[in-house]
């Protein structure tokens, strides 16, 4: 076993390195769907996946990392320190789980330090129904403007305009209105798009090919960037069913675990937020009971991790300004997703390491229910 330290990476180019050596020492069947787009430093982007177990498993856990591109520093450690820990793989075959790794959901973002995909749009605001009319977000348009200034930094006059809005309505109301997802903006924070990204429609092809067999699928989609430093909250990740949060309270919540929170009800860090990729599960692996949960670890206040994402998206639509600005904006939206510390990355590990035995030990438990029934 390695170090969870060991596990991380500073960029994709060296996470995607690492994630497949890993995986093919440890004898895994490994499949790359390639990005049609280079990489920050010219590289190959895909989304890798390897499988541990047989692929016409009964039972399959998911674990998937860069949902949103720059919080792939955190998911793809979890992924490699698991492809080397022994204690967790023998676990999880004498359990009869097979184990998906899908690394890297979002390369284009994860190489080149955005949380959005190369058509700007985050994945986890993309799996709609696009045949019907998408969900509106007046309250953004409201400050789409003041989110993205025409200057970088802002103004003090633009921080102000702000801080007036969050005075009057109030934060929780303004970080709804900023992270719900919206449809209308396409140069905007959270654009949920118009139309299935490259993402979307890669990601329906891994389960089409790798989980066909399974009739209980757990999903545990690993995020940073909301809570307490170090803290992994456990976001329910299903649609609003009382069967699917009760086995999701009952697995991950158990010894001693923090409670398992929803969007739903407004226990969760989270707004509340339509066209999560959890969609895809039921759409695409309909034979199969589904429970999963987002792991959202913390790094810096939310007004830090606003601030980075306010800048990354200024860069986006100043692709000339100067290096220095540049290099500054980049090293934001690292930090606002990614704290390099051994004592942060070793939370990181310990908690998801937690989470997947969890799971591994409820559905195993699913079968036997089934059985009995």
């Amino acid at each position: 076993m390695i170090s969870p330290q060991d596990g991380f990476s500073h960029s994709y180019a060296r996470a995607r390195v690492k994630f497949l050596e890993a995986t093919a020492a440890a004898g895994l069947a490994i499949r790359s769907y390639n990005h049609p787009l280079p990489g920050m430093e010219g590289e190959t982007l895909a989304m890798d996946v390897a499988l541990d177990g047989p692929a016409n498993a009964d039972k399959l856990l998911i674990v998937s990392s860069a949902c949103h591109g720059a919080e792939g520093f955190c998911g793809s450690g979890v992924q490699v320190f698991a492809a080397h820990d022994e204690a967790w793989r023998q676990h999880a075959h004498e359990a009869g789980v097979a184990v998906l790794y899908i690394h890297a959901l979002n390369p284009h973002g994860f190489s080149h330090l955005r949380r959005v995909t190369h058509e700007n749009v985050d994945i986890n605001r993309n799996f709609q129904d696009f045949s019907q009319p998408l969900p509106l977000n007046e309250a953004y348009g409201a400050i789409h403007g003041l989110l993205l200034p025409a200057t970088w930094p802002p103004s003090a006059e633009n921080e102000a305009s702000i801080q007036a809005y969050i005075a009057e309505h109030g934060f929780t109301r303004f970080q709804a209105a900023v992270s719900q997802g919206q449809h209308d903006f396409p140069e905007g924070l959270f654009f949920g798009g118009t139309s299935p990204t490259w993402s979307n429609v890669t990601l329906r092809r891994v389960l089409q090919d790798h989980a066909q067999a399974a009739s209980h699928i757990a999903w545990i989609d690993l995020h940073t960037g909301l809570g307490p430093s170090g803290l992994g909250e456990r976001i329910f990740a299903c649609r609003d069913d009382a069967a699917a949060m009760q086995r999701a309270s009952a697995w991950w919540s158990a010894g001693g675990s923090t409670p398992v929170t929803s969007i739903y009800d407004g226990s969760s860090q989270s707004a509340f937020i339509t066209g999560m990729l959890m969609n895809a599960a039921y759409e695409e692996c309909p034979q199969a009971e589904y429970t999963g949960i987002a792991m959202e670890y913390g790094t810096v206040p939310f007004s830090g991790v606003l601030q980075a994402l306010r800048g990354d998206h200024w860069l986006h639509l100043h692709p000339d300004a100067p290096p220095a600005l540049k290099a500054r904006i980049h090293q934001t939206m690292r930090d606002a997703f990614y704290v390099n510390t051994d004592e942060w990355r070793a939370q990181i590990v310990v908690q998801a390491r937690q989470s997947m035995f969890q799971a591994v030990d409820g559905l195993a438990q699913s079968k036997l229910v089934a059985a009995e029934l």
